[in-house]
């Protein structure tokens, strides 16, 4: 699509793909979505989506994407990415960026359907976007941020190299929860083998990213 290139961005990983949602992905992610993404005893999010019924689950995640695109401008974006693995559609990543331009600074969140746990799919994914950010857009920083007891994220921020930068407190279901947030420079970036990014430079403007990167071939 000439006027919204982010469509032909892919980010590519040895199992992975990242890519802006079809419609049909949206379909699978709010299967995905409907199926579960975490225990039913615990929330890790700050706003509880997953209390949904499902079909209200699958209807929002392809509402929260089309609000996401509509507001994007390149002073403040959120991309979310639809994940391929093994041919199907597991989940979301996100990269955000305020005042990119200026601050270099990028953000994630992240949720992988439940049953694709435990296959190092996270971490594959999250450093996916990490090498989008770093080598593709130029980015000094990335931040995340995790309750506490989200042990599962902070174990792939801490695996990944973030730091400690501090705590918040949060509210969750009405609860005081402490957050943790963890910082990432790109002094102590290193890609992986095997990864790669495609269409990114007409889409550079969008991010507020000025430079033209060495896109890594397939």
């Amino acid at each position: 699509m000439r006027n919204w290139p982010l469509f032909g961005l892919r980010v590519t990983t040895p199992r992975l793909e990242l890519r802006l949602p079809s419609l049909d992905d949206l379909d699978d992610l709010g299967d995905r979505a409907a199926e579960g993404v975490h225990d039913p005893g615990v929330m890790p999010f700050t706003t509880p989506w997953t209390h949904a019924e499902p079909a209200v689950r699958a209807r929002q995640t392809a509402r929260f994407h089309f609000t996401q695109w509509s507001a994007w401008t390149p002073e403040r974006w959120s991309c979310s990415f639809a994940v391929v693995f093994d041919g199907q559609v597991v989940g979301t990543q996100e990269l955000a960026g305020t005042d990119f331009a200026v601050t270099r600074e990028v953000s994630s969140g992240s949720w992988l359907g439940r049953r694709f746990h435990g296959k190092g799919i996270g971490t594959e994914m999250r450093a996916a976007v990490l090498h989008l950010a770093f080598c593709g857009l130029g980015a000094r920083y990335a931040v995340s941020a995790a309750f506490a007891d989200n042990h599962a994220s902070l174990a792939v921020s801490r695996r990944l190299g973030y730091v400690d930068d501090g705590i918040q407190i949060d509210n969750r279901l009405g609860e005081p929860v402490t957050t943790r947030r963890l910082r990432l420079s790109r002094d102590d970036w290193t890609t992986p083998s095997g990864f790669a990014f495609h269409g990114l430079e007409p889409c550079l403007p969008l991010f507020g990213a000025g430079r033209t990167p060495a896109e890594t071939a397939p």
